[in-house]
């Protein structure tokens, strides 16, 4: 059946990010906008993240990069499809790179930390969810596109 994975984004889309790049440029071309440096600086900040990140997280990840720009750039790349907002525990939204530029995970979140780990699932588990998730909606005549499962707790460090 396979087995659970903690990822790790960076790893998980090469070294060169070329690709990356190449996809974010076509997404944000598609919907008439420009790859500026600060869009791409904040897309590289999330691609090396090993974990959703914060906007303070990200300014520090990036000092070339002001608050107000990179808010923009978020703003812009959330409207396109290349970053998700995640809103979890805290004073902050975390942000991630769009699965469709990474891959498909769910999320452990610490309710006393904050931490957020990604959590990829064997290929037969995450089946065995899309079935059940589409006979649910199909009662309701809902078509889905898509799902993200959070589980909340308390991480190891937090138990002990």
């Amino acid at each position: 059946m396979g087995s659970i994975m903690v990822t790790n984004r960076a790893t998980s889309m090469g070294t060169d990010g070329v690709d990356l790049h190449r996809a974010v440029a076509g997404r944000l071309a598609d919907h008439e906008q420009q790859y500026t440096a600060n869009r791409r600086a904040v897309v590289d900040a999330l691609a090396v993240a090993a974990a959703p990140i914060t906007l303070p997280d990200l300014l520090a990840a990036d000092d070339s990069l002001a608050q107000s720009s990179a808010y923009r750039s978020l703003s812009v790349l959330i409207d396109v499809g290349v970053v998700r907002r995640l809103v979890h525990l805290g004073d902050h939204a975390l942000f991630e790179l769009d699965e469709h530029l990474t891959e498909h995970h769910h999320h452990l979140i610490c309710e006393s930390c904050g931490i957020v780990l990604d959590v990829t699932l064997p290929d037969g588990v995450e089946a065995a969810m899309d079935l059940t998730f589409d006979d649910v909606a199909s009662v309701l005549g809902f078509s889905p596109l898509h799902h993200s499962v959070d589980i909340y707790g308390t991480c190891a460090t937090c138990t002990t």
